[in-house]
């Protein structure tokens, strides 16, 4: 374990849903709270708490074009040589791909200037071939789904 203590942040209150947000036959905008709570409850794969609560993910560096079909999602490791920053990138995207219509192209880098190999994790995590043979890893695919095991917190 690199990071043994994280600072700890307070995790904000999850959006309170209204009737209207139900009905599926309304197509209702994307925007970024909705990205932020899709994404706020994954597990950190190291410790016990949420991509939230070691302020991994922030609602502020979550952009979503709904027009477009386009979301990126900047993260910031809680250390500038994390060694699980790509698997916590691996877990967004999956996140956002199982849950988001398939015509949004999902984008997840780190936070520039946050993590010491930025560009070659950005890089992993930008090539599509990579990441599909990731998830054809069955080892990693299931470190993936653990850490999305807390997603109705």
């Amino acid at each position: 374990m690199e990071n043994v203590n994280p600072e700890v942040f307070k995790a904000t209150k999850a959006r309170p849903t209204a009737p209207e947000d139900c009905i599926d036959d309304v197509d209702d905008e994307i925007d970024g709270r909705e990205i932020f709570d899709l994404i706020r409850n994954i597990n950190d794969p190291e410790h016990p708490l949420t991509l939230e609560q070691l302020n991994v993910v922030q609602q502020g560096h979550i952009d979503v074009s709904d027009l477009e079909s386009k979301v990126t999602v900047s993260f910031t490791p809680t250390i500038p040589h994390c060694s699980m920053a790509t698997l916590i990138g691996l877990s967004i995207r999956v996140r956002l791909l199982r849950s988001l219509p398939t015509r949004f192209k999902v984008d997840v880098k780190i936070s520039p200037g946050s993590h010491a190999s930025e560009v070659a994790v950005n890089k992993q995590l930008a090539d599509k071939e990579r990441i599909a043979a990731a998830l054809e890893n069955s080892q990693l695919l299931d470190v993936v789904n653990q850490c999305l095991s807390g997603m109705d917190q």
